[in-house]
């Protein structure tokens, strides 16, 4: 040390290393038990504490008005944490984020803040408490915890919150202190308090037991937790880590599969899955992926849509999503935090047990606090009394006395009163000197003696006290609990590679069946075995239309505007042979949106390049086109139409097949499709029957020698008082061979009242059923064509043909 006498300068030489390891550890001290690390016992950070306690002071209950979040920044800093407004409103905005909290602390009015975006400014915010927050600091007037002096001795502020539940478990915690972190999961509150309960009322609980009640973390956003045994390590040891997963399900709308995205893993947002979405298509990591669109909002929550490439997979494109993006992610717990003003890495039990001791000693405080406030109040009503029972005397005592002094003394000596119920008597309002009055403090007296006796019980008996501990954790559970949101599951998380070489997220193209119901359903059959024949209880198996194809291949489905939709095999559900049953099929007219106002969808048709298709329209046109000529184009047009026409039927139409059309007004006709020559998908067709006035095609399709054709009358449910429905069987060979654009023959007698047919249907092996696909018994014995039929107790709404008889 040196000393200038002449400036009056001291210099004092010091170790430097010495100066830098004593400062460094006041830092480290500093930051690790004043600012970074929660307290083990209500899960708190310092400034989170003195933002509830102060909002508290200034009276933000959630019944009350919102109020400016820089104002009660402003409060806060300036009584209790002098560290800034950008810290405390950064703490007052995770308080208050309903995807950061499992239970929120505060409720806040404004914009703050998304998983994607930060809040905004303190002063364009509002915020209250939320009533998780008043069950941390219910009982802080009833001397329940320890008070310290603010960072300038003059306000006081509790050391530690009371904690009706265990916060820290309940809402996890984050922070880096210098040398050592803390990261914990987010539970569920009513599971937590089971666990809690238990190990209170089982000390030696083991962490098995516990995760019977406690079985792991419920994240405020949901998502899918995958592998437990990460989670089990945590909570024996305080390390662990476990994988979190969106949860997603694969829809398919239109002609084409999607990923839809509803829940996100902790604290990822649907930005950050978009942009790497976006990184992993342009560096080639992803594939099959058509499109990405964000459709979360405030109604209807979280919605991330991710559309799938035809041929693609999409539980395979799922898998590489998982592998490739965030919408899979890890969480490492450690589970460090303040016991004692020390840092330690905490096992579940101990957790759980360092928050019960507090609890009971909470408990305890607060029944002793009150227990006193019992007795001082039983020791003035006994002095009330006393005063009252001798009311006269009283009175003259005082009235006899020179000042309010010896007014005391002398009723302290003459009825044996103490000081304290001197002064209180002296104090009285004559009011209270009534018959009325002496009825309620006999009353009063009564049950504060029973208080007093159940507080003392409390405290005598250990046991007495866990069951108040244990009742005031089940009333927070009731209040606060809600419903699990997180799935845990066993499985395996997804590798961060296959395991042997690249995975193929295409479809294998392999032969494939599309089958479309008589009631409009579809599916596909992968396998080419033979197709089962139905039983007399099924229902949709008559089939309209059957198209070989493979999986990656496409059909058409024709609209009866004259349009033609391409849609993919794997669009539709894949069912096995043994196991068919169109109930479980897509609606065809599902499988078709954008439909505009009157077109429906009619049928499906091949798209094979050397297939050729009929398409026939309710006026008599018929038109055949390859299937070369349609535009690979999501959809086309095949046909022009004249005003006020329809498509009615289109079907595979080879250069021998026989072209039938039915009329309504019973009609038909069938020539050879050589007769029709292939024109574009543009031309308008050409002249397939002449119809008289007012009927038109009723059916139109290219079958073979040996079809049968189905016909059925309108009846009594149709037209009121005529004869019932009648229907006919015949062989396709019983009508004559006619040219094109004629009028074709009779192919149903009409009976009297019956002016036009209601049904017509020609092909292999009929099958008839009602509006409801229930099947329908057909005459057995074939018919002439200029037969009447005969009529059935059920009507006929429905015929198509066998499963499998076309390909037969």
């Amino acid at each position: 040390m040196t000393e200038n006498t002449a400036t009056h300068e001291r210099i004092d030489e010091i170790d430097v290393a010495d100066e830098m390891r004593g400062s460094f550890l006041e830092y480290a001290y500093s930051v690790i038990y004043a600012r970074a690390l929660p307290d083990a016992r209500d899960g708190m950070k310092p400034v989170q504490r003195r933002i509830i306690f102060q909002m508290t002071k200034m009276g933000l209950t959630p019944d009350k008005s919102h109020v400016k979040s820089a104002r009660v920044v402003g409060d806060v800093m300036g009584k209790l944490h002098p560290h800034g407004d950008t810290a405390i409103y950064d703490a007052l905005v995770r308080l208050a984020q309903p995807f950061t909290m499992r239970l929120p602390l505060v409720d806040g009015h404004g914009n703050f803040g998304s998983l994607d975006d930060g809040p905004a400014a303190a002063r364009y915010t509002e915020a209250r408490l939320a009533p998780a927050a008043l069950a941390l600091t219910d009982g802080l007037d009833e001397d329940v915890v320890d008070f310290v002096p603010n960072y300038d001795n003059q306000y006081q502020q509790p050391d530690v919150l009371p904690a009706a539940y265990p916060n820290l478990l309940v809402n996890g915690a984050s922070g880096i202190a210098v040398g050592m972190a803390t990261n914990m999961a987010p539970h569920n509150v009513v599971e937590v308090v089971n666990a809690a309960k238990h190990l209170l009322a089982n000390p030696k609980a083991t962490v098995e037991e516990l995760m019977e009640y406690l079985p792991g973390p419920d994240l405020p956003g949901g998502g899918v937790i995958v592998g437990l045994d990460g989670i089990k390590q945590a909570y024996e040891t305080g390390r662990g880590s476990f994988k979190t997963r969106a949860r997603t399900s694969i829809e398919r709308t239109g002609r084409r599969s999607q990923i839809v995205v509803t829940e996100l893993p902790y604290l990822i947002g649907p930005e950050r899955i978009i942009e790497k979405i976006k990184d992993g298509v342009s560096s080639k990591k992803l594939q099959g992926l058509a499109s990405i669109d964000d459709l979360t909002d405030r109604k209807n929550g979280m919605r991330l849509v991710i559309g799938v490439k035809t041929g693609f997979d999409p539980e395979a494109v799922l898998e590489q999503l998982f592998r490739h993006t965030p919408l899979e992610d890890g969480f490492s717990i450690n589970a460090v935090a303040l016991v004692n003003g020390r840092p330690a890495t905490m096992s579940l039990t101990e957790l759980l047990k360092v928050y019960l001791d507090h609890r009971l000693e909470v408990v305890t405080r607060r029944s002793q606090f009150r227990l006193d406030r019992k007795r001082e109040r039983l020791h003035l009503v006994e002095g009330l009394l006393v005063a009252i029972t001798d009311i006269d005397e009283v009175i003259q005592v005082i009235r006899s006395s020179d000042d309010s002094a010896q007014a005391r003394e002398r009723l302290m000596s003459v009825f044996d009163l103490t000081e304290l119920q001197a002064e209180y008597i002296l104090e009285l309002r004559l009011r209270r000197l009534t018959r009325f009055s002496r009825i309620e403090l006999e009353t009063e007296k009564d049950e504060l003696l029973a208080a007093i006796a159940e507080l003392e019980s409390i405290l005598a008996s250990p046991t007495r006290l866990k069951k108040v501990v244990a009742d005031e954790l089940d009333a927070s559970a009731d209040s606060l609990g809600t419903e699990r949101r997180t799935l845990l599951t066993n499985g395996s998380a997804t590798p961060a590679r296959p395991a042997k070489g690249a995975v193929s997220l295409e479809l294998a193209d392999e032969p494939a069946t599309v089958l479309l119901s008589a009631t409009g359903r579809l599916l596909r059959i992968d396998t080419a075995e033979a197709l089962p024949a139905p039983s007399r209880r099924s229902r949709h198996d008559a089939i309209r239309a059957e198209v070989r194809t493979s999986t990656r291949g496409a059909f058409g489905i024709v609209t009866n505007r004259g349009r033609i939709l391409r849609a993919t095999p794997t669009d539709l559900p894949s069912v096995p042979p043994s196991s068919i049953g169109m109930a479980a099929g897509v609606k065809l007219k599902d499988l078709a949106p954008g439909m505009e106002r009157g077109e429906r969808p009619l049928t499906i048709v091949s798209l094979a390049e050397d297939s050729t298709m009929l398409v026939a329209t309710a006026a008599g046109s018929v038109k055949r086109v390859k299937a070369t000529a349609v535009s690979d184009k999501p959809e086309s047009s095949i046909i022009a139409l004249k005003p006020g026409d329809e498509v009615v039927g289109a079907t595979a139409a080879d250069d021998d097949a026989w072209i039938v059309l039915v009329s309504s007004d019973g009609q038909l006709l069938r020539f050879q499709a050589s007769q029709v020559n292939p024109q574009g998908a543009g031309a308008a067709g050409m002249k397939g029957m002449s119809l008289k006035d007012d009927a038109k095609v009723i059916f139109a399709a290219a079958v073979t020698e040996d079809a049968q054709v189905v016909t059925v009358t309108a009846g009594a449910e149709t037209l009121a008082g005529l004869d019932e429905s009648r229907v006919k069987v015949t062989p396709l060979e019983e009508f004559p061979r006619k040219g094109r654009a004629t009028g074709g023959v009779a192919s149903h007698r009409m009976l009297r009242g019956e002016h036009s047919l209601s049904l017509a249907w020609a092909g292999i092996q009929p099958l008839a059923q009602g509006r409801d696909g229930s099947l329908r018994q057909l005459p057995a014995d074939a018919a002439p064509r200029t037969g009447s039929g005969v009529s059935l107790e059920q009507s006929v709404d429905i015929v198509g043909s066998r499963i499998g008889a076309v390909s037969e």
